[in-house]
């Protein structure tokens, strides 16, 4: 399994209670069917990878919401069109937990102002049509990003370019944590700090939006073109041009 334990799940010191409500679905109308499911993919293989530690900061977070997080592990995730047929098992693995879930954080650390390669790669394993099944059609997705000096939004506005192009719900608010290496303490966890507050903020909205819109999924991404193409409609050849092409040339090799 390439799923990260998270250490001390429900350990949230920079959190004050006071001001969350727990229940993120409160108000909403929720689906009771299970917990939102949400995956989270961070974009360095670093020993201590601050996109990762924002992560984990945002799965605890995503647990004491009442939804269920799972972090893919890319540390053996090979390139795109590596293998062929992707015939991989963590690929494989990559697209089943995009399929599981309902919603997605994405964290990258920017990279001569843009997302590393790690978070593309991971990104690029993710088609649009696998067999029937849309892996990121319909999720809500939620984008953060790591900087190694002052703040910069670079790789948020790719990653949302990138959620796009996959049909996924972005959520309006985001995180960037300029000056990473000074937000966290020597075990790892993140500093009470405005910045982990927007954290917060942006974890809360996606849980919410999660909530909103999985019932309402299938209407949501119920496309005219998709359900033409599904029922198989025959062209009409008086007026299709390649239909008309391919009569042309089926004359002319009879002359």
């Amino acid at each position: 399994m390439r799923v990260r334990t998270l250490f001390d799940p429900d350990f949230l010191p920079a959190l004050d209670r006071r001001h969350v409500p727990q229940s993120q679905a409160s108000g909403l109308a929720a689906d009771r069917r299970h917990s939102p499911r949400i995956l989270l993919l961070y974009g360095s293989l670093r020993e201590r990878s601050y996109s990762r530690l924002v992560i984990e900061e945002a799965a605890r977070l995503v647990r004491f919401f009442g939804a269920e997080p799972r972090i893919f592990d890319p540390s053996d995730l090979p390139l795109p069109d590596q293998f062929k047929g992707d015939d991989h098992p963590a690929v494989q693995e990559l697209r089943e937990l995009s399929i599981w879930s309902e919603g997605q954080i994405w964290c990258s650390p920017e990279r001569h102002g843009q997302i590393t390669g790690v978070m593309k790669a991971q990104i690029d394993h993710l088609p649009l049509n696998m067999g029937g099944m849309r892996p990121t059609q319909g999720r809500t997705l939620a984008v953060m990003q790591v900087c190694g000096g002052s703040q910069s939004f670079n790789a948020v506005n790719t990653l949302r370019l990138l959620g796009r192009w996959l049909r996924m719900f972005t959520v309006p608010n985001q995180s960037s944590v300029p000056k990473a290496f000074q937000e966290f303490d020597e075990t790892g966890r993140m500093k009470s700090s405005s910045y982990y507050e927007r954290i917060v903020d942006v974890v809360e909205e996606l849980v919410r939006f999660t909530v909103l819109l999985r019932p309402h999924v299938t209407t949501l991404t119920d496309r005219y073109s998709e359900r033409k193409a599904a029922a198989g409609l025959q062209r009409d050849a008086a007026s299709d041009l390649s239909a008309i092409a391919t009569a042309h040339q089926r004359m002319c090799s009879k002359v």
